[in-house]
């Protein structure tokens, strides 16, 4: 019954978790939301005290049940586990292992030191939620969109609206590929052997452990009732029974209960501690695992899934049929942007999980993961297939670890995240001898005028002119420029945001 509960809950939490990042309408999150916010790492970031004080409490009442229910990371390691068992059919697959202490606490240290020093990569490539992010984010809502415009075109068809298209691109190279590869590595370990990340590397994992050693809810076993069979041991997919010296490793267990629906004579249960403690008798025989064929083939379909799903060929852009619309190159920006909300890029470095939540909920195409070592992964913004509209507060309205404080329209519209800065030898009304002024015409603010290029005659061609002290940074110049493959507008960040 335990299991069966645990097991609902763990279902429901990783469905609306999941959910999160592959709804870009950013609808679920008004209900659903705080769930992003009571993961280990965005409490801490935000200095939740009374999430982290729950979350402590919790582990120190039930054990690791944080790592077998709330963390969609370890329920989808559970997944790999479980799929890997029900395609070889074999039901006890496990063994105990000794704890690699050495690993887990320098991992631990080597995490906490990052945060501090706010080398944001390398906290991401570590926390388990970031990671989770990621591989939603990235391989998972690109299959979501697809099917949502399959959707659209069969319900356009039958004059419905209830669907519409939207835009499926890789909005980073890089993060795609490392999702990819914290994919294949966390399914290998989980496919093989259980919860091995969870107990060997997680930093989330080994902070909580540690707090489980003193739960006052544990996994027990009756001496008394228990014949030796090892069963347990080799259900055990966090390794955590030793069947040898008669113990359990609570600081790895992560209470999953599938030790208890093993035995057949009720020896183990999950009981107030201050019962007698029983173990089973040692393990005579460990099953040899391999990598067979079902093992190749589910990891070969993933990755082909994954790769599919996401790198979709180019559709050819043309301008009414006659000429192909060249794709704009990035500015080389001396400051990154970083949105409205952030307050600065370092309170931004230094509170982004790199979940990529804001990423995904984003409408207009403008944040996507960042190439930067040093904060690789974080979202910063850029404009080339969409600008920063004043009316849009989702990416305040989702973020979860405080990266990205909660804005209204009106502050939004009064804050400061860049300015824009104009090219002269891209500008087309100088290199083509056109009238443009596409920038001027699309400005929210009204911060770019367009003047004569000539002061000494009116009827010369007009260029724009950027009051900075009115422009907020949106983007809808650089985005809407007409000038290829360089705008000849476009916007630099600020450090620090300002108030107009």
């Amino acid at each position: 019954m335990l299991r069966k509960i645990r097991l609902t809950l763990a279902i429901l939490f990783f469905a609306a978790i999941t959910m999160l990042f592959l709804d870009f309408t950013g609808s679920i999150h008004v209900w659903l939301g705080w769930m992003a916010k009571i993961q280990f790492l965005p409490a801490v970031l935000t200095l939740n005290v009374g999430v982290m004080l729950a979350l402590v409490l919790l582990t120190w009442i039930l054990g690791r049940v944080y790592c077998s229910v709330i963390c969609p990371l370890g329920v989808m390691q559970d997944i790999i586990s479980w799929l890997n068992g029900r395609i070889k059919k074999k039901k006890y697959r496990f063994s105990y292992s000794p704890a690699k202490s050495w690993i887990r606490y320098g991992v631990l240290i080597l995490f906490v030191a990052a945060i501090i020093a706010g080398i944001g990569s390398f906290v991401a490539l570590l926390a388990p939620y970031s990671s989770y992010g990621r591989i939603a984010s990235n391989l998972l809502a690109p299959i979501y969109q697809y099917a949502n415009n399959l959707f659209a075109y069969f319900a356009e068809r039958a004059d419905s609206y209830a669907f519409y298209e939207i835009s499926v691109w890789i909005k980073s190279l890089p993060t795609f590929l490392i999702a990819l590869l914290s994919l294949i590595i966390l399914g290998v370990l989980a496919w093989r052997n259980g919860r091995t990340y969870c107990n060997t590397i997680c930093p989330v994992g080994t902070i909580l452990g540690f707090v489980s050693r003193f739960s006052l809810f544990r996994i027990t076993i009756d001496k008394d009732k228990c014949n030796a069979c090892g069963l347990c041991s080799r259900k055990c997919k966090a390794a955590c029974i030793n069947g040898k010296e008669h113990s359990v490793d609570y600081s790895r267990c992560v209470v999953c209960m599938d030790c208890i629906g093993t035995c057949k004579h009720g020896a183990i249960g999950y009981r107030w501690f201050h019962k007698k403690k029983t173990q089973v008798e040692p393990v005579k025989g460990v099953d040899e695992r391999q990598i067979d064929d079902a093992r190749r083939s589910f990891l070969t379909a993933s990755a082909l899934i994954a790769t599919t799903a996401t790198i979709k060929a180019q559709e050819k852009k043309v301008d009414g049929g006659l000429a192909v619309i060249e794709d704009k190159e990035i500015p080389d920006r001396k400051i990154s942007i970083v949105p409205p909300g952030a307050l600065s890029t370092r309170n931004f470095a230094t509170h982004c999980t790199a979940c990529q939540l804001c990423v995904s909920v984003c409408p207009n195409g403008v944040l996507r993961p960042s190439t930067d070592m040093m904060k690789l992964m974080q979202p910063e913004m850029s404009y080339e297939r969409g600008y920063c509209r004043p009316e849009c507060t989702k990416c305040s309205d989702v973020c979860p670890a405080g990266a990205i404080r909660p804005i209204t329209t009106a502050d939004k519209s009064a804050t400061q995240i860049g300015h824009a800065v104009w090219i002269k030898k891209n500008c087309v009304p100088l290199t083509d001898g056109v009238e443009c002024g596409n920038c001027a015409r699309h400005c929210p603010t009204g911060a770019i005028q367009m003047v004569a290029s000539d002061a000494s005659n009116p009827d010369s061609p007009k260029i724009p002119v950027v009051n900075t002290e009115r422009c907020i940074g949106c983007g809808a110049c650089e985005n809407l420029c007409p000038a290829r493959p360089f705008s000849a507008i476009y916007v630099e960040g600020y450090t620090i945001h300002r108030n107009v």
